[in-house]
């Protein structure tokens, strides 16, 4: 057993409060893999000499066609979690194995009750880890942070209603916004430091760009630095849709959906996939 308190507070835990002190929406659980497991983990397998690192993702590794090792998804589709694993590259992905991701959950489960292991039937996580259910999100960073309240304006900067706590609002949000009845009004913008939030329709979400940085590759500069057709992926177990990404500088891409899309909220991870949606390409952080 290895103690990573430290380096999970350091790198998980407080980027998670940061981020949203400063209206971007976290992804905690990527953060923690490229940080702890496929860092630190790493790290202390090399100082231990061992060879690999194995751990219990639904993803697999895989040679694309020209033989370079990448992150492939794991045989369920429902469970598929190469999306939270993207990040591995170089020499990491020699050394991590996925032995449950050539099989779906029920097929891990019954290995598991054959086992008499008591994990057989344990839910899933659906949660971070580190935020308790009854207190939820809101009560974690209340203990860690101040909130402030926020005007909720239309597109056209009509007043709309209000907020307590701007830093809990995020890009798409429709539930808690306390606008009333009538036509469905999602966020479209948050700004922390005006304490504003813009509402607007369906079609107020949707876009035709995105930026992305801190990008990984697999094979870091072995990757294309022009144009390309990509699936992209911009949630856990969100659709796929198809976009060109532009490399624009070493650390940036511009998305273009082939067909306009909701707006992904700035910190959120976003993954490019093949055109077979079968093995990664790469992946970086939305930005505002």
């Amino acid at each position: 057993m290895f103690n990573f308190a430290e380096d999970f507070d350091a790198h998980v835990v407080d980027p998670y409060v940061r981020a949203h002190a400063s209206g971007i929406t976290p992804n905690p659980c990527v953060e923690c893999n490229r940080h702890l497991k496929f860092d630190r983990l790493l790290e202390r397998a090399d100082a231990l000499g061992f060879d690999a690192v194995a751990t219990g993702h639904h993803a697999r590794i895989n040679a694309d066609d020209r033989g370079i090792l990448r992150v492939t998804r794991g045989a369920d589709m429902q469970k598929d979690q190469s999306y939270v694993v993207h990040m591995l590259q170089g020499r990491a992905l020699d050394r991590t194995l996925f032995p449950v991701g050539g099989l779906t959950k029920s097929d891990v489960r019954a290995i598991a009750s054959s086992h008499g292991l008591r994990t057989a039937s344990k839910p899933d996580s659906q949660d971070v880890c580190f935020i308790q259910s009854t207190a939820g999100r809101e009560g974690f960073l209340a203990k860690r942070m101040e909130f402030n309240s926020a005007d909720v304006v239309d597109t056209e900067g009509r007043p709309a209603g209000d907020v307590a706590a701007v830093e809990l609002v995020t890009i798409g949000q429709r539930r808690g916004l306390n606008l009333g009845g009538g036509d469905k009004r999602y966020v479209v913008d948050v700004d922390v430091k005006t304490r504003r939030v813009v509402v607007g329709s369906e079609n107020d979400l949707l876009t035709n760009e995105v930026v992305v940085k801190q990008l990984c590759w697999p094979h870091g500069s072995d990757e294309p630095l022009s144009t390309c057709d990509v699936l992209v992926q911009g949630s856990a177990h969100g659709a796929r849709h198809a976009a060109s990404i532009t490399m624009e500088s070493d650390d940036t891409v511009r998305l273009t959906w082939n067909k306009a899309q909701r707006r992904i909220a700035p910190g959120q991870t976003v993954v490019f996939y093949d055109l077979t949606d079968t093995y990664v390409v790469g992946g970086g952080i939305v930005t505002s």
